[in-house]
């Protein structure tokens, strides 16, 4: 009989599991949420993805996480001034929600902590798949966050912005929205911090009603300390339109998962992403779009600027189901690396069982174009200058496809503020 040893366990795996122990009796939740964290914790005990997983082939978190902070229950976050002025914020203060939320008209806000101890989200704390560790990692150890619920018609005149800020030590946060039939909503997601060593896990899960239109917009601006582990999981109605935008522009790993599923005809899905990676960290982007019912589209543009020593890592899939004819789906990636010393892996995958499709994806890896580097400097415009210039553009392209000009303004001027520090 063949026998296999279970690998030694890391201090980071060892870490987390001692955690779990002390932590359990100050997690709430009903009998129903215990289940599900046991079972998380279990799934952890089994060990963190190595590249051995497919899904993780390129991220080995076992050996990339290195240690573990523990939970610091003093430190105190400040809540900051939202992306866009005038939105409303929620802010989650290193894994803490606020008491006192804002009347916001045709909107219900509750505290998370209060819905995981009536048990009513439990079945929202389940994988999405056997090789969910960062949905493992937060259920075994969310205790707070919000849920958002969007009454049916609602149109939101100005944003909601759900803040994530750590001070360092553990936070683990989950975010949940729904978004009633024929609803209109921008939402900000901000994952930030200030804190020294710190492991962040956030779990966000929007709903998206028939004929609703939501823009949601992450941005992740983490200290180049911190381990970021975050998922943003949705269904989408018939009739139902997502523009979802992500920003990467911190954190020393960071693993941001997408899993989006059309669930009624007519869904269309908008995806639009920045890496801006600098130093010597690791992102990973990683999604999953399933076309589940016929007449949905989605389409894909990814922009990665890689410099220094950084590495970065987007995985792409398109599941096309057998019944989910006439979709439309394209994807596409592109990189430009600034530095010798960085790597980008790119893995796009198309899996199309219906046979009525119009599917594609791409992706491209360069340098900045010398004629246009030359073309400018024999204008006048000093190299640095020149070369600032062409890296931004190349990287706005994709924040100008957003419909709201006030967006479009607040999320280049983070941009000019990522190039003055790295550029």
């Amino acid at each position: 009989m063949n026998m296999h040893a279970q690998p030694q366990r890391t201090l980071a795996e060892t870490a987390l599991i001692d955690a779990f122990g002390e932590r359990l009796s100050l997690l709430p939740g009903d009998g129903a949420v215990m289940l599900k964290r046991d079972d998380a914790i279990e799934a952890i005990k089994h060990g963190l993805p190595t590249r051995r997983v497919e899904s993780w082939h390129y991220t080995d978190l076992r050996r990339l996480l290195t240690s573990v902070p523990g939970f610091e229950a003093d430190a105190i976050a400040k809540v900051l001034e939202p992306v866009l002025d005038g939105s409303a914020v929620l802010p989650v203060m290193n894994g803490v929600s606020n008491t006192k939320v804002p009347e916001i008209e045709g909107v219900t806000v509750q505290r998370l902590s209060e819905k995981l101890t009536d048990g009513s989200v439990a079945p929202g704390l389940d994988p999405y798949g056997s090789d969910d560790a960062i949905g493992a990692l937060n259920t075994a150890f969310v205790a707070d966050g919000y849920f958002v619920d969007i009454a049916e018609g609602t149109q939101l005149e100005k944003p909601i912005e759900l803040q994530n800020l750590q001070a360092g030590g553990q936070v683990h946060v989950r975010l949940l929205t729904r978004v009633g039939a024929g609803a209109k909503a921008a939402i900000v997601e901000r994952q930030t911090g200030e804190g020294g060593d710190a492991l962040v896990s956030s779990v966000s899960q929007l709903v998206v009603g028939d004929g609703a239109e939501v823009t949601w917009l992450i941005v992740q601006e983490q200290p180049d300390t911190a381990t970021h582990l975050a998922q943003f999981k949705a269904h989408i109605g018939k009739d139902a339109k997502l523009t979802l935008f992500i920003m990467n522009a911190g954190g020393k790993l960071v693993r941001q998962e997408v899993v989006v599923r059309t669930t009624g005809e007519g869904a269309d899905v908008k995806l639009r992403g920045i890496n801006l990676l600098a130093g010597d960290t690791h992102t990973d982007t990683t999604m999953v779009l399933d076309h589940a019912v016929p007449h949905t589209a989605s389409t894909e543009v990814i922009r990665n600027v890689v410099t220094g020593k950084a590495r970065g890592v987007f995985q792409g899939r398109i599941n096309v189901h057998q019944y989910a004819q006439k979709t439309n789906a394209k994807m596409a990636c592109n990189t430009l690396l600034l530095s010798d010393d960085g790597e980008f892996s790119t893995k796009p995958e198309l899996e199309i069982f219906a046979d009525d499709v119009v599917c594609g994806h791409g992706a491209t890896v360069t340098e900045i174009n010398h004629n246009h580097l030359f073309y400018l400097m024999a204008r006048g415009i000093e190299e640095k200058t020149a070369r600032g210039l062409l890296v931004k553009a190349f990287v706005a392209e994709v924040i100008e496809e957003l419909d709201d000009e006030a967006l479009v303004d607040a999320l280049e001027a983070r941009l000019d503020g990522w190039f003055l520090t790295h550029g």
